[in-house]
């Protein structure tokens, strides 16, 4: 809702979320590098911008492209128009990750350190075709309802496959490249269209079936741009070297708040989100034929996604990216690994935790799984899983080894736990793997990987340096399948969920209430047993044996459904003066015994009395006590 509260909702989580990178960046540079910052009044006032920007662009996302991606995925599915989904499903892969800033910074520098053999262009399109490809394979597997598992596992052995054939210098580019494709704007909109098909396809699951299109997205990538490779490093002759000693991020962008810089930043934010809103408008009005509903608010929710992204960029840009890369380039020069690796864990937490992506599908996945997952919990594990990830990537750069084998049995770990997840947990935690490495993460890694590539002894850049947004986008799926995991041990249920189990948990209370204090009957001539707050009695008639048909009829006509009769010895107060002898004699009387509901006892013991003339000359005796507990009393349903 487009509301001043629910930005302030939004602003105060953001703060939250900058928290881990400040201190992060605050306790390295005191206690390790022990000097002050230069600039550190830009990075200061970069970082409150960074706040401001990431609030205003969720509130745009909540009322502008979530809506919108919803839309039309449920648009195109009742109208059963597939081949229109796997068409806008294509187009918005490939449209927002041709223009994708990451995938801009990542493509140049591999085409600087490959000898002229990448071509940085033709590499955004193979890596666009990918994803586009990604999408509609997604979709297809959303509308079949087929397990997203079996994908998986089948994209992996293919990633492998391709690895065996592929030259190491574009394997861990590779890697990467799979992380990177997946930007801020485009994480949203394909979940929302992955979320909007589950939810209107008969007999589909939006946690089960909603989530994995950015899976697709994060795995396609792998197995089409190391085939380029195998192309290019056997048919293309290499240039002219050039190595990459000093890490440039963006040069499109200063370093300093202007007008022109603002300018600049938002002509960027704006082409990058142009291709988007162009599809959008070409399938809801010539394909669809139908105005977008509250068509102001998604108009303004748009506009809050470019200005909130454009101040997020800007805000980073003023500092806190530069700092990172002179603390990687300082930390490589005079700390020891142990320290390199504590930076490199502290510092993905910290990114992760403030990623504008994976914070709006926390979201997304907490609203569809009915609370059953926490937003907050899943973003700390998917952090977890980026800090384990590029600790382990620094560690690898540092102390060499291939990365196809740390990739290969993180995959192994990944399938295992398939198996183990709960369901609805696989594939948000294979989409986890593509949100944490977008607009925050994705450059500031990539520096840190080249960074310590660049300055350890008998690394190379090309084949060392990439590899850690490869790691960054692996682990955080084990661990993420791991809270799974524990939820389920655990016994955390949705909203939905634990109402029904208070309302279970209410008849069970009601059931045992009945079975410890009420009267549970069966009904005659039925399978049905009910429990009644019903009083019910006993009335003992004890009389002569040759009485007995008078006292059992005399008890039916005043209501009694059935009768209880056992053999009775007694004596009077005569006979007790010899009592020995008459413990011993012959039983002579019988117990006669009618259990009925309580109203009709008055009138059973009355009737008994006249017909058997107890109070007069006849003999015997009558009596009633109430019963409790009473179980297993056959009625007929008109006696109830």
């Amino acid at each position: 809702m487009l509301s001043f509260k629910n930005f302030l909702i939004l602003l105060k989580e953001s703060f939250r979320d900058l928290a881990p990178i400040v201190l992060v960046i605050v306790f390295f540079q005191g206690a390790i590098i022990e000097s002050v910052p230069d600039g550190w009044l830009s990075t200061t006032i970069g970082l409150l911008i960074v706040a401001v920007g990431l609030a205003v662009f969720l509130l745009g996302l909540e009322v502008g492209i979530f809506p919108v991606g919803e839309g039309l995925a449920t648009e195109f599915a009742h109208k059963g128009s597939t081949k229109w989904i796997l068409l806008f499903g294509f187009l918005i892969g490939f449209g927002t990750t041709i223009a994708e800033p990451a995938l801009v910074v990542i493509a140049d520098k591999a085409a600087a350190i490959s000898a002229g053999r990448i071509d940085a262009n033709v590499l955004r399109a193979v890596v666009a075709f990918s994803v586009g490809f990604a999408i509609l394979l997604g979709s297809w597997r959303i509308i079949k309802g087929h397990p997203i598992h079996y994908y998986i596992i089948a994209g992996y052995i293919l990633v492998v496959a391709t690895t065996a054939f592929s030259p190491s210098e574009i394997v861990g580019l590779a890697y990467d490249l799979g992380g990177v494709t997946t930007s801020t704007v485009t994480v949203p909109l394909v979940a929302a269209l992955g979320i909007g098909l589950a939810s209107t396809i008969k007999g589909r699951n939006p946690v089960l079936d909603g989530f994995g299109l950015i899976a697709f997205a994060s795995l396609t990538p792998m197995i089409f741009v190391q085939i380029y490779g195998i192309y290019v490093y056997n048919f293309i002759e290499p240039g002219n070297l050039h190595l990459v000693h000093d890490i440039e991020l963006d040069e499109g962008i200063a370093l300093h708040l202007g007008f022109m810089d603002i300018l600049k930043s938002l002509v960027g934010v704006v082409k990058d989100i142009l291709p988007i809103i162009a599809i959008i408008l070409f399938f809801q009005y010539a394909i669809l034929k139908k105005k977008i509903e509250n068509f102001t608010q998604v108009a303004i929710g748009f506009v809050l996604v470019i200005i909130g992204l454009d101040a997020f960029i800007i805000g980073l840009e003023m500092g806190l990216f530069s700092l990172g890369e002179t603390m990687a380039f300082e930390l490589t020069q005079k700390s020891s690994a142990a320290v390199i690796y504590s930076f490199a864990f502290a510092i993905g937490f910290s990114t992760t935790m403030a990623e504008p992506s994976l914070t709006a599908i926390a979201k997304k996945a907490k609203e569809v799984s009915d609370g059953k997952i926490n937003d907050f919990v899943l973003r700390v594990f998917v952090a977890f899983g980026v800090a384990i990830g590029i600790a382990l990537g620094a560690f690898r750069i540092i102390n060499g080894g291939e990365i196809v084998y740390y990739i290969i049995a993180g995959y192994l770990v990944v399938i295992a736990l398939t198996f183990i997840a709960p369901k609805y947990i696989i594939p948000i935690a294979y989409d986890s793997g593509g949100v944490t490495t977008s607009t925050v993460t994705v450059p500031l890694v990539a520096a840190i990987g080249l960074g310590l590539a660049t300055n350890t002894p008998g690394r190379d850049p090309l084949i060392d340096g990439f590899g850690l947004i490869a790691f960054a986008s692996l682990f955080p799926m084990i661990t993420v399948m791991a809270y799974g995991v524990i939820t389920e041990k655990m016994g955390i249920k949705g909203e939905r969920e634990k109402e029904r189990q208070k309302m279970l948990d209410i008849r069970h209370a009601i059931e045992d209430a009945h079975d410890m204090g009420l009267t549970t009957v069966n009904i005659d001539g039925t399978s049905k047993r009910h429990s009644y707050a019903m009083p019910f009695a006993a009335v003992h008639v004890i009389v002569p044996k040759e009485r007995k048909e008078e006292a059992v009829l005399a008890g039916m006509e005043a209501g009694a459904t059935g009768v209880t009769i056992y053999e009775a010895h007694g004596f009077g107060l005569k006979e007790m003066e010899n009592l020995y002898n008459r413990l011993h004699a012959p039983n002579s009387d019988l117990d006669v015994m009618f259990i009925v509901p309580a109203r009709k006892v008055e009138a059973i013991v009355k009737n008994v009395m006249d017909k058997l003339d107890i109070v007069g000359e006849g003999a015997g005796i009558a009596y009633s006590h109430p019963i409790e507990n009473l179980k297993g009393l056959s009625l007929r349903s008109e006696d109830l």
